[in-house]
């Protein structure tokens, strides 16, 4: 659980990165779900800054933040990017806040592999398969999709892309035909978003902390709780090698420090 203070909390989560790979569906759920059974917070921001990523896992999350909001306020904020799942995600908050040069929007769906076939077929690699259905293998790298796969494949992609849409709708008050229109794949500024309606206004993180206490009616805090997924041990050395580099190849590049500005190449 989270560390106690006094008084309402307002915590913010970081969610940072591709979902589905740095953000994980299942720490990020646990989160929220901590969030959700916690007294002491009483209002959350989720700061967004996602190309989006798998969209089972957006789902996951989108359900999971959806349950934080039925019982205390939740605000999304798009700092960088709250594209595809990343926007899907926000759309489980009550406000949305998003800075002007924002980029948000790419609502759909899209599936996409790799054909090695011709590939393996000149290094002489070829597979011996045995399914127990003709779409077993549907989706299968070493071969070229047939023509029935194409199209339920296609039907998988409209009904997750129906489903998106659905939700763009219900979070932001509209109609489905009126979703539909901003649905097209592409992304928008924060500025653009708010004409839309994707957005409720624009403003800073502390701006979106100050809306999260408004809605739960508590002081406006000086220092809100932050909340980050512990890193995998891989990622901490890797980020722990990059940063000894960098300080390296600085000190090599400016042997002296004085007044002058010193930047590595």
């Amino acid at each position: 659980m989270f560390p106690f203070r006094r008084g309402g909390q307002v915590a913010v989560v970081e969610l940072f990165g591709i979902i589905g790979g740095a953000v994980r569906s299942a720490v990020y759920g646990r989160i929220f779900d901590n969030i959700r059974r916690s007294r002491s917070i009483k209002a959350v921001v989720v700061d967004i800054d996602s190309p989006g990523g798998s969209a089972i896992a957006s789902e996951y999350l989108y359900y999971s933040l959806s349950r934080v909001a039925e019982d205390k306020p939740v605000v999304a904020f798009i700092g960088g990017m709250g594209a595809s799942g990343g926007y899907m995600i926000s759309c489980a908050a009550q406000r949305v806040v998003a800075l002007p040069g924002s980029m948000i929007g790419s609502i759909g769906v899209i599936s996409m592999r790799p054909i090695l076939q011709e590939l393996l077929e000149r290094v002489g690699i070829s597979f011996s398969v045995n399914k127990s259905a003709p779409l077993k293998d549907m989706g299968a790298f070493y071969r070229k999709p047939t023509p029935e796969e194409e199209t339920r494949m296609q039907a998988l992609v409209d009904e997750l892309y129906a489903s998106f849409v659905a939700k763009v709708a219900v979070a932001r008050h509209m109609t489905g035909e009126q979703a539909q229109v901003h649905a097209t794949g592409e992304v928008f500024t924060g500025r653009r978003s708010l004409e839309m309606g994707l957005v409720d206004e624009l403003g800073d993180l502390d701006r979106a902390v100050e809306v999260a206490a408004e809605l739960a009616n508590v002081p406006v805090p000086k220092r809100p709780l932050y909340i980050r997924p512990r890193r995998p041990l891989r990622a901490r050395t890797r980020s722990l090698w990059v940063t000894a580099s960098c300080s390296a190849a600085a000190s090599r590049s400016c042997p002296s420090v004085g007044s002058g500005a010193c930047s590595a190449a």
